[in-house]
């Protein structure tokens, strides 16, 4: 169904398979409305919470509907298709499916969501580099990447500079020191030309436990435990901005994580850092 907006000269619809007739919330992301049960809000983010709070009248039809910003209506669906869309059944969704509903419910709080999205992140095959990438941005056990961990310091070859970039400065001397260590426990059992890959699975999987403190498993801070300290991401959350006009739909602005997962640094410490990335390519 589509409509004329009250809210410029854009046409806007109703979401075809999420606009709900006994729905009790109403949502507007670019041009398509959304109503469905504010009950599953409710249950699960205080996000949510504090900004139905905030304006308790917003939401309850079309003319009053909470404009919800930075984000796209595919990528909104893509979260309400997990309460909506399973039928007793998870149907089998791509990572790029997955990583949308852990990159909204990390935004807006929805703790048991983000399980299950790391949850079937885990049963899917992924590039170690791009898995860690992403679990060091939303800041999950590194605990679960120890089968990538154990990838990078056997496979022959070091890191590029682009996969060094994408894992982040203090992964990269993780590996090299776990590499460093599995090296030399090889030699001392007089293996010719030890590698990482000569030690034993167990042996090498405490030294990775080791350097990055997985013994803890820690989810946040620095993967290489105390000798190095990670600088902290801005965790800060933004609440639910209401416009305060009768003909405006109240706004959800809501912030992205950093793509490195770490606060901003000058283009001299960015320099700096790679060139520790290249010495370390160089140093094995």
């Amino acid at each position: 169904m589509e409509t004329d907006s009250q809210y410029g000269d854009s046409r806007v619809q109703h979401h075809p398979e999420f606009y709900l007739a006994d729905g009790n919330i109403t949502f507007l992301v670019e041009d398509t409305f959304f109503c469905v049960h504010r009950s599953f809000f409710d249950r699960e983010s205080q996000f949510f919470i504090q900004g139905f709070a905030q304006a308790p009248q917003d939401g309850i039809s079309d003319d009053s509907a909470i404009r919800v910003e930075d984000v796209t209506s595919v990528d909104f669906a893509t979260l309400l298709w997990v309460w909506y869309g399973p039928k007793y059944r998870l149907d089998k969704k791509s990572s790029d499916n997955w990583l949308v509903i852990l990159e909204l419910s990390t935004r807006w709080q929805f703790l048991e969501m983000k399980k299950l999205a790391v949850e079937q992140l885990q049963n899917l095959k992924m590039d170690p580099v791009e898995k860690i990438a992403i679990f060091n941005k939303y800041e999950i056990d590194r605990s679960l990447l120890l089968p990538e961990y154990k990838h990078l310091c056997t496979r022959k070859g070091q890191m590029s500079i682009e996969e060094g970039e994408k894992v982040g400065l203090l992964t990269v001397l993780a590996i090299h020191q776990a590499r460093e260590r599995a090296m030399k426990s090889a030699g001392a059992k007089e293996c010719r030309s030890p590698t990482p890959a000569d030690v034993d699975d167990e042996e090498l999987e405490q030294i990775l436990k080791d350097i990055f403190n997985l013994n803890q498993h820690a989810t946040t801070g620095s993967p290489c435990g105390t000798d190095i300290q990670a600088p902290s991401g801005d965790t800060d959350r933004q609440g639910v901005q209401s416009q305060g006009q009768s003909n405006a739909p109240p706004d959800i602005n809501t912030p992205r994580p950093d793509a490195s997962g770490t606060t901003n640094r000058s283009s001299r410490s960015g320099s700096v850092s790679q060139g520790l990335l290249a010495e370390c390519h160089l140093a094995d």
